[in-house]
């Protein structure tokens, strides 16, 4: 006998499986039994799961019968006629919906030509393969399936035209690209998916050689002009916000310029851009700690000696300040209330980013890399027509990761750029390559998309014919700027005495066992003693028992446990002193044991 489970739970249990799970799909084809049910038999462990509930991945297959597809030519005219609906078609059995277990039982045949007797569903196109973002890159079925998944992320992190009423939303902290373009090298998704109202990248003119060792490791050199003339620029948006809160016995905060008597007051020159009302003036060009809203707050601890101590009745500063690492400009602000009533002040940064050293770009084909270097105009190599690339990429980063629909974009892109027409490139339903050559060989190219390239500095013709062509690039949201963290000493943590955590906070960098490997191989281990000592402290031993020794308020040293009268300093880390103190605590008493350095 065989179980049958039931939404994972046990139902009872059939002598034929597979007559059984024929029949039920059978009557769920002729909409006996409802279309959202899933069944599947697991031949191994001899059990067949019936399935109807929430959150399953489901997707439409069109019914294989002996064969041949039940979806004919006469359906598909009946679609094009607005004679039959999707909803018909599911109704009447022709295309039917599996999860992740009943596509366990099933054998799905990519294109009509390949079906076999065996074959029991048909995709309704390759292309349902991919999901909405993935099917954005062109020729991905030239590509690897993990370099997919990864150009499917990175165009969900490009920066484009992501709304058009942007200037009028306070969104948390987004960029928006300068001069978005729409890909001349598109799948038909773009189409569907209006790409053209929101696109995110550039077509740029991409050469693949090594050139002065800036593009090793997924480095990429970047054509100074191009900058200049406006690749790649984006701004970013900061909102900044503070509202007036109500306090129990009728405080209030207030929002405006703090008089000098506020516990708190930073200086008169970090309130300099706060106009009468305490709000920063539009268009004012701010800096790290510049004051953009002021705010005063009553005192925290209000306490039943109020009317006799001075300190509760002073005011504490609240202002919002720029944060640490950033700075801009005032683009918007509005002043409204909030559900509860209270006043609400919205100040809106922008900053233009221009591209630096270190900013992130990637093709669509899931090959990302920062900027290495930023090459004058004049040192860029170029064509033998005199064409420079704006960007050049590595050639080391194809051969392992096997991208070849990256290589074969850049040739459409040629293709497309010169004969001034959009490139399909659909995955399993594309332009040929082999078409893309003949006519760029009719435009006066080579065919394989190498040209003569020559060397900038000595103009000499570079001994390798290069490929260059035309790409899609996106420009990341992982900007240098918003990462570039450096600290001093600073804040720390109240338990272990380190640096707090967080570039947002002003933290310490953490500085592992590899990155001090480094440190000492490059001859800098000095360095090691001003990084190594955030918590640095000093415990007494005794160094007969190896016990702690006791220090009194004047200075006095004894033993705990003995007379003796040797008890050493010893230099540890905060972090080693508080874990002898768990133990401790614990009840296991912690011994350390001296011995002269000396010996």
């Amino acid at each position: 006998m065989t179980d049958v489970y039931l939404n994972e739970k046990f139902i009872g249990s059939v002598d034929n499986p597979e007559n059984f799970v024929k029949k039920i799909r059978e009557e769920r084809r002729r909409a006996r039994v409802p279309t959202i049910v899933n069944i599947y038999y697991n031949s191994k462990v001899n059990e067949v799961y019936i399935d109807y509930s929430n959150g399953r991945a489901r997707r439409p297959l069109i019914v294989v019968e002996d064969g041949k597809s039940k979806l004919s030519e006469f359906h598909i005219a009946q679609l094009e006629n607005n004679e039959m609906t999707w909803d018909d078609l599911v109704q009447q059995g022709l295309i039917e919906y599996l999860d992740a277990a009943e596509e366990e039982n099933s054998y799905v045949a990519l294109k009509e030509e390949e079906l076999t007797p065996e074959h029991t569903h048909l995709e309704i196109s390759p292309v349902t393969i991919f999901g909405l973002i993935t099917s954005l890159v062109p020729y991905s079925n030239f590509g690897q399936s993990s370099r997919l998944n990864r150009g499917s992320k990175t165009q969900k992190q490009a920066l484009g035209m992501y709304a058009s009423n942007y200037l009028m939303r306070m969104d948390t902290d987004v960029s928006l690209l300068h001069y978005p373009q729409t890909p001349l090298v598109r799948s038909f998704m773009h189409d569907l998916s209006s790409y053209d109202k929101h696109p995110a990248g550039q077509n740029v003119t991409v050469a693949i050689m090594s050139y002065r060792g800036y593009n090793m490791s997924d480095s990429i050199i970047i054509n100074k002009g191009s900058i200049q003339r406006g690749l790649a620029r984006s701004t970013f948006f900061r909102p900044y916000s503070i509202e007036e809160l109500r306090y129990s016995g009728g405080l209030v905060d207030e929002i405006g310029i703090p008089d000098k008597e506020v516990k708190g007051y930073k200086s008169e020159h970090d309130y300099r851009f706060l106009e009468e009302d305490g709000i920063v003036y539009p268009e004012a060009s701010l800096r790290e700690d510049d004051v953009v809203i002021g705010k005063t707050s009553p005192p925290r601890f209000l306490g039943e000696l109020e009317e006799f101590s001075i300190a509760a009745n002073v005011r504490r500063e609240s202002s919002s300040a720029i944060r640490h690492g950033e700075q801009g400009i005032v683009d918007f602000i509005t002043i409204t209330e909030n559900e509860e009533g209270n006043k609400l002040v919205r100040v809106r940064l922008r900053d233009q980013r221009i591209p630096e050293v270190g900013d992130k770009f990637a093709s669509r084909h899931g090959q990302k890399g920062i900027i290495g270097a930023i090459i004058p105009e004049q040192d860029m190599p170029f064509t033998a027509s005199g064409v420079k690339p704006d960007l050049i990429f590595s050639p080391h980063s194809l051969p392992s990761r096997m991208t070849i629909s990256h290589l074969i974009e850049a040739l459409a892109g040629k293709v497309a750029s010169l004969s001034g027409r959009y490139i399909n490139a659909t995955s399993f339903n594309a332009e040929p390559q082999e078409k893309l050559r003949k006519e760029l060989l009719e435009l006066g190219f080579r065919e394989n998309g190498t040209e003569v390239m020559y060397n900038p500095i000595t103009g000499e013709e570079m001994k390798a014919r290069i490929y260059i062509g035309n790409m899609y690039y996106l420009k990341l949201k992982h900007m240098v700027a918003n990462k570039l963290h450096s600290r001093a000493s600073g804040r720390i943590q109240l338990l272990t005495r380190q640096p707090i955590e967080g570039r947002a906070r002003g933290g310490g960098l953490r500085l592992g066992e590899m990155e001090k490997d480094c440190l000492v191989a490059h001859g800098a281990s000095l360095l090691l003693k001003e990084r190594f000592d955030s918590d640095k402290s000093v415990i007494h031993i005794d160094e007969e028992t190896g016990d702690i020794a006791i220090v009194d308020r004047h200075g006095r040293r004894r033993a705990q446990k003995s007379s003796s009268a040797n008890i050493g300093d010893v230099e540890v880390s905060y972090a080693f002193k508080l874990l002898l103190d768990e133990l401790t605590a614990f009840g296991i008493y912690p011994k350390i044991k001296l011995k002269s350095k000396y010996h």
